[in-house]
């Protein structure tokens, strides 16, 4: 079964002009076209759509979900494997970095009373300072 462009959609529960940007991005291959100039779409795109879909929200980028199709094509595991543990890697370094930032955050929460002038607020003086993170 086929489907012209807004059928996809429909089915993989995403829109028209995000199937048109993942064409010209080469995630989604151009389909034939009918000889009304139609696009018609193989089933097979739409779970290709909800695969791009589900590997956004697990952070991936649309670079790494490109090499992700790829491998499903014609790659082995210990490819796949390493895209996916570069993207935990990198997902670890930014929990690290948002860690760091609620504890300074907090610290300097904490330090200011909430009352009185502006001057001297340790939340101000520490965004002054050549390292806010390091409060």
């Amino acid at each position: 079964m086929d489907y012209l462009i807004g059928q996809l959609a429909k089915s993989a529960n995403t829109d028209i002009e995000t199937i048109r940007f993942y064409e010209r991005r080469g995630l989604i291959p151009a389909p034939p076209r009918t000889s009304g100039g139609y696009r018609r779409y193989p089933a097979a795109e739409a779970d290709r759509l909800r695969f791009i879909r589900r590997a956004k929200v697990l952070g991936f980028t649309l670079n790494e979900i490109g090499t992700l199709l790829k491998l499903q094509e014609g790659g082995d595991r210990h490819e796949v494997k390493s895209v996916a543990q570069t993207k935990l890697s990198e997902i670890e370094a930014r929990i690290a970095d948002l860690q760091s930032m609620r504890y300074t955050l907090t610290k300097l929460v904490n330090d200011c009373s909430g009352r009185g002038p502006v001057a001297g607020c340790p939340i101000i003086e520490a965004l002054n300072s050549e390292e806010p993170h390091d409060a």
